[in-house]
């Protein structure tokens, strides 16, 4: 706002109602998300890194933003509260800030690795540091191996084709750093998020399947495996799978219903694989979050069956 007005722009030019107030003099062009085509949490999420790009404008040289809002700026897997918050988390080594909007901490900078996101522009703790700091956070232990599974996984294209799309953000080895940096709050959860961090969970829900039938005596299923029919076509990609018995698990987001795409090539997919013998459990979002007792009975059911 003194930059407009050194501009010579009127106060009423200011005030106008073409402008949000994001922080305390500040002003920004208004975005109306009215019609966006998102749901709840992606609106909260869209306005969150607005929000950090306009406080970056006049950050601090020693602030930069961690916690669930670093979280944000590496898109990795939260709950929906974690965005809908729509608070900043903005950190420093000393006076944590008390701007109304964000939520400051001080930190001690031997805890925390901090980098430039690529996407961005913005002053952040790296993937593994946010990991670290979000253990105190995250109300789940299953949300804090779902961050870690995030990190080290690499995205891909599969089958017999199929290409690296990008680099992990992470490997095992820095998330190991990031929890022995030093005196940490949530060092317990992350001693044992650690060991469960897998590489081939592309999401929230297939870490929460995964550790769901762990915790319930199960096997562990293989993530994101490549099923082949037996003269070496390549059938599809399941997202959890127990090769030995045959029995592919897959999550039924909202995607698969509302894309037509997406919802054919599924069919398909499942098609191909009852067709050489494999059964496939789906697992939409209430079964796996409300009713997970369903969940565990129908995929033990099956594993006794073909035992």
């Amino acid at each position: 706002m003194h930059d407009a007005r050194k501009a010579g722009k009127s106060r009423r030019w200011i005030d106008g109602e073409q402008f949000d107030r994001p922080f305390h003099g500040m002003r920004a062009p208004r975005v109306d998300d009215a019609d966006a085509d998102a749901d709840d949490f992606e609106l909260a999420r869209q306005q969150i890194l607005r929000s950090a790009s306009h406080w970056s404008l006049h950050m601090h040289r020693t602030e930069y933003f961690s916690h669930l809002t670093a979280a944000i700026i590496w898109d990795l897997p939260l709950p929906a509260w974690g965005a809908l918050s729509r608070e900043l988390h903005v950190s420093s080594p000393g006076r944590a800030t008390r701007m109304q909007g964000a939520t400051g901490h001080q930190v001690r900078p031997s805890l925390v690795t901090i980098v430039t996101d690529p996407k961005h522009g913005l002053r952040v703790t790296n993937p593994a540091t946010t990991w670290a700091m979000l253990a105190v956070m995250l109300r789940h232990p299953y949300d804090v191996v779902a961050v870690g599974d995030a990190i080290v996984r690499t995205p891909r294209i599969p089958g017999p084709n199929g290409r690296v799309e990008h680099p992990p953000l992470g490997s095992i080895a820095r998330l190991a750093a990031a929890m022995m940096a030093g005196r940490r709050v949530g060092v317990r959860t992350l001693r044992e998020a650690l060991p469960l961090v897998r590489p081939g969970a592309a999401s929230r829900p297939e870490t929460w399947a995964r550790l769901t039938l762990v915790d319930a005596g199960l096997p562990e299923p293989l993530l994101d495996f490549d099923v082949y029919d037996d003269r070496g076509t390549f059938v599809g990609c399941v997202d959890l799978v127990y090769p030995e018995w045959k029995i592919a698990i897959e999550y039924e987001g909202d995607q698969h219903r509302t894309d037509p795409v997406q919802w054919q090539r599924d069919i398909e997919k499942h098609e191909k694989l009852a067709d050489i013998g494999w059964r496939v459990v789906r697992v939409p979002r209430n079964q796996l979050f409300l009713e997970p007792g369903v969940f565990i009975g129908r995929v033990r059911a099956l594993l006794r069956s073909r035992g």
